[in-house]
């Protein structure tokens, strides 16, 4: 089986399995998936859900964000950790696209990449939730799931996994197939615990089960 046979049929697989995967984090607007985004960085996405409803209960719009004190935001987002930096990614970002943009977030993923705190990860997210764009999102469980079971070998760097999926997986499919990766990184193909190939979906075709 080609890599490309063996992606068609992973993507077929995890369909079956996750049929209506999504985004986990919570928003309702282009711009709260960009702070959302910011803050889930080295923290999870059911907290970051949890601390957006007081940012946004105080500071309801871009540019109500766009003008608040740092210190504030600070505030607000430390229980997500790292909170010095991410609110001043936040609030710059902001900024921009309030005196940029017209409040809005922009639909060219090089523009987003110029937004601060925002890296190629985030910015494939946006492009395929928010516009529904080809998107691949090399975010933890994907970088590990692709190389357990052989889709890439043994590539660890999040841009170099990116372009290898690129070549094999087909666009249209992308931004889901990464939204399924985490479900089944979450729920079978875990991290922190011996993964649970007995009740895998991809246990037959999968190079790493059982190892």
């Amino acid at each position: 089986m080609t890599k490309e046979e063996l992606a068609l049929e992973v993507i077929d697989r995890l369909k079956k399995e996750y049929p209506d995967a999504g985004c986990t984090l919570d928003y309702d607007q282009a711009w709260k998936l960009l702070v959302s985004v910011r803050l889930a960085a080295q923290c999870t996405d059911a907290r970051v859900n949890v601390v957006v409803e007081k940012l946004y209960e105080k500071y309801p719009d871009v540019n109500a964000l766009a003008d608040a004190d740092v210190a504030d935001i600070e505030e607000i987002v430390r229980p997500c950790g790292l909170g010095k930096s991410k609110a001043r990614d936040i609030s710059a970002c902001m900024k921009i696209l309030r005196d940029e943009y017209d409040g809005k977030v922009p639909r060219d993923f090089k523009a987003l990449l110029k937004l601060p705190g925002v890296g190629r990860k985030s910015a494939n997210l946006i492009m395929g939730d928010v516009f529904g764009e080809p998107a691949i999102v090399t975010d933890t469980h994907c970088i590990r799931l692709t190389n357990r079971i052989g889709l890439v070998d043994g590539i660890k760097d999040p841009k170099k996994v990116e372009m290898e999926l690129w070549k094999i997986i087909p666009p249209k499919e992308g931004s889901d197939f990464c939204h399924r990766l985490v479900y089944h990184g979450r729920d079978v193909c875990t991290a922190r615990t011996v993964p649970h190939c007995d009740r895998c979906c991809l246990n037959d075709i999968c190079k790493k089960a059982g190892v």
